[in-house]
C-alpha cells in the first residue's frame, strides 16, 4: 500500500489502483463511507470529528476514475462488491457499516447485495435510486444519463470545464448543485465540498460518466438479496433525488426505514443525517 496523509492507495484483485481516505479514530469501530457522483473520499472530512467524537473509524474510498483511483469505465454497479471488498480487505476491515450519500447509495446497496458477509448495516443518505423504483427524474439527472450513454467524450468535456470553471470560483458555484441557498452553506463546509468535487474531477472524468450512465439503467443487482437493515434517509426537499423516488425504494427493500428530513435539500441531508448514521453504527457495535 502507498499512504499519503490521510488516503491510501492499494491494488484491487483486477490488478487496478484505488484510493482511500480514513478519518476518525484509526482504531475505532469501521465505517464505509460512499461519496456522490462526482465526487471523492474526501468528502469524507466533513464527518472527520463527528467519527472521532463516536469512535468511528470512517473508511472513505474514491471509486474507479475518481481522484486517485484508476478508471474503471466498464465497470458495473454490481462490480461495487469486489472493489469495495479490496478496500476493506485493505484497511484490515472484516466487516463494517456502510453509508452511501447520492451516487453512492447505489454502490452501498450493490455491497449488501451482493457481499453481505462484509456489512452489518445501511445508511442511504439522500440516495440515489434504481430506475425500477423512480417515480420522478430531475431534469438535469436525464440530460446527463442520456450525454453518458449518448455522447461520453462530450459530457467528459463539459465535467472538465465544469471543474475549470469550479477551481477559479468560490464554493457556491459548486454548492448550487446541492442546494439552493448556497450563502447558508458554513464556510468550512463549503470548501470541502468544492475540494471534493475538484479531487474528483482532477485526473479523471471516467468515474461520473460511468456512473450517470450506470445508474440510469438496470443496476444489476436484486434489491431483495439485500438482507442487512438499510436506513433510508432523506430530505422532503430534496430537488436532486426526489422524496417520491425514496419510498419507493424503501417500500421494495426487505428490511428498511424511512427517516424524512423536514425541510431539508440534498445537501442538508447529508450534513443533517450522517452524525445521526455515525451514531447508529457506534451503538449497533
Amino acid at each position: 500500500m502507498i499512504s499519503h496523509d490521510h488516503t491510501t492507495t492499494c491494488s484491487t484483485a483486477e490488478n487496478r489502483q484505488l484510493a482511500y481516505s480514513e478519518y476518525g479514530d484509526p482504531d475505532g469501530i469501521p465505517v464505509l463511507f460512499l461519496h456522490g457522483t462526482p465526487g471523492s473520499g474526501r468528502l469524507g472530512e466533513l464527518f472527520d470529528g463527528d467519527a472521532r467524537k463516536r469512535g468511528i473509524h470512517l473508511v472513505a474510498p474514491d471509486r474507479p476514475g475518481y481522484g486517485r483511483s484508476e478508471p474503471w469505465p466498464d465497470r458495473s454497479v454490481a462490480d461495487a462488491g469486489t472493489y469495495l471488498a479490496d478496500v476493506l480487505d485493505d484497511a484490515g476491515v472484516e466487516s463494517a457499516g456502510v453509508i452511501g450519500f447520492s451516487g453512492g447509495g447505489a454502490h452501498a446497496l450493490a455491497l449488501a447485495a451482493t457481499r453481505s458477509d462484509r456489512v452489518e448495516s445501511v445508511d442511504l443518505v439522500a440516495g440515489t435510486t434504481p430506475p425500477s423504483v423512480a417515480a420522478e427524474t430531475p431534469t438535469p439527472q436525464r440530460v446527463l444519463s442520456g450525454l453518458a450513454g449518448a455522447t461520453p467524450r462530450l459530457l467528459g468535456g463539459l465535467f472538465r470545464a465544469q471543474a475549470w470553471l469550479a477551481a477559479r470560483r468560490d464554493p457556491s458555484f459548486v454548492l448550487a448543485q446541492y442546494t439552493d441557498d448556497p450563502e447558508s452553506v458554513p464556510e468550512r463546509v463549503g470548501e470541502v465540498v468544492k475540494e471534493d468535487f475538484l479531487d474528483a474531477l482532477a485526473d479523471s472524468r471516467s468515474g461520473a460518466v460511468t456512473e450517470f450512465e450506470n445508474t440510469a439503467a438496470a443496476w444489476g443487482i436484486a434489491l431483495d438479496d439485500v438482507r442487512a437493515d438499510v436506513r433510508v434517509r432523506h430530505g422532503d426537499e430534496d430537488a436532486n433525488v426526489p422524496l417520491v423516488n425514496a419510498r419507493g425504494l424503501h417500500d421494495r427493500l426487505p428490511s428498511a426505514e424511512l427517516h424524512v428530513l423536514d425541510g431539508a435539500d440534498h445537501l442538508g441531508t447529508l450534513l443533517g443525517a450522517t452524525p445521526d448514521a455515525l451514531t447508529v453504527h457506534a451503538e449497533e457495535a
